[in-house]
């Protein structure tokens, strides 16, 4: 059974502050995107993944440094051990073994990013909308 495809659900992942869920179409579009990849855009598109989950993180990583949010260090943790994933995959995706990767990128990460933005994200964003950050 293949599982369900990473996409964006307006009702389900829009949190209110507009940079966050502009970054968060832009990390669905690229993974879907990445799921589908053939072998020969498939290292491309990771890369460009794995950027902009670094640009992603770094982003919201500040914005909790700079607003105090209570739960930062979770949160942090979280961020770190998924970029430690995905670069650990990249090495991989870089050596031309791809096979690992995309079932992380079509079976983990989509599960991931919901619970991440349902749970974590969803959090920082009230936090953000309560400080007027």
């Amino acid at each position: 059974m293949k599982p369900a495809a990473i996409a964006f659900d307006d009702a389900r992942h829009t949190l209110g502050v507009a940079e966050m869920d502009a970054t968060h179409r832009a990390f669905v579009t690229l993974a879907a995107a990445l799921a589908e990849a053939d072998n020969a855009t498939f290292p491309t598109l990771y890369g460009e993944l794995l950027a902009h989950t670094r640009e992603h993180f770094a982003a919201e990583d500040a914005r909790m440094r700079a607003t105090r949010f209570p739960a930062i260090g979770e949160h942090l943790n979280e961020h770190q051990r998924v970029i430690g994933e995905l670069t650990a995959f990249n090495r991989s995706v870089q050596a031309g073994r791809l096979q690992l990767a995309r079932a992380y990128v079509r079976e983990s990460l989509p599960g991931w990013f919901d619970l991440h933005l349902a749970t974590m994200d969803a959090a920082l964003a009230a936090h953000l909308r309560r400080t007027g950050a």
